[in-house]
């Protein structure tokens, strides 16, 4: 593959996942007096936590997916593609669930969807080019933490969070 080809890949793909946080974060915009106001666990981190590491995340995931990209192009790695920009959109679906309709219940059963996703993903990428697949592991230990962290916060606001 010409260099400017990687170059231009490796651009697009993470512009793609920014993307997905752009949509996601447009929920979030006054996400955190929302979050403020909600009765948390103790564990929880403090809400300027969850910016840098998002940002991060969608850097790796990016990432993962132009290393994916580069075996073959989209045709060579259709299914693994495409459950990479399924699971984004799933991913940009939380906040607006959570954050701007406030249903804590069906974010969190989004939030599972998406640890599923994110599993079929790492899975699928690995088996492409196994360090796809290990940039998405913290992925999925933040998710993990941030499912625990949903239900738990949706629990304690059954009346903000229905």
């Amino acid at each position: 593959m010409p260099k400017n080809k990687q170059i231009i890949g490796f651009v697009a793909w993470l512009v793609v996942s920014f993307i997905a946080a752009a949509i996601g974060s447009a929920a979030s915009i006054q996400a955190g007096p929302f979050y403020t106001q909600l009765v948390r666990p103790s564990w929880a981190p403090p809400p300027d936590l969850f910016g840098p590491v998002w940002t991060i995340l969608y850097a790796l995931m990016g990432i993962a997916a132009w290393l994916v990209w580069r075996v073959g192009g989209f045709r060579a790695a259709r299914t693994a593609l495409t459950l990479f920009l399924v699971q984004l959109a799933v991913n940009a679906l939380w906040s607006w669930l959570f954050f701007g309709w406030h249903l804590g219940g069906f974010a969190f059963a989004n939030i599972v969807l998406l640890w599923m996703l994110i599993v079929a993903t790492l899975i699928v990428f690995w088996r492409v080019r196994p360090l796809a697949g290990a940039l998405f592991i913290p992925y999925l230990l933040w998710v993990s933490f941030a499912s625990a962290l949903n239900y738990s916060v949706w629990r304690l606001n059954p009346q903000i969070l229905g």
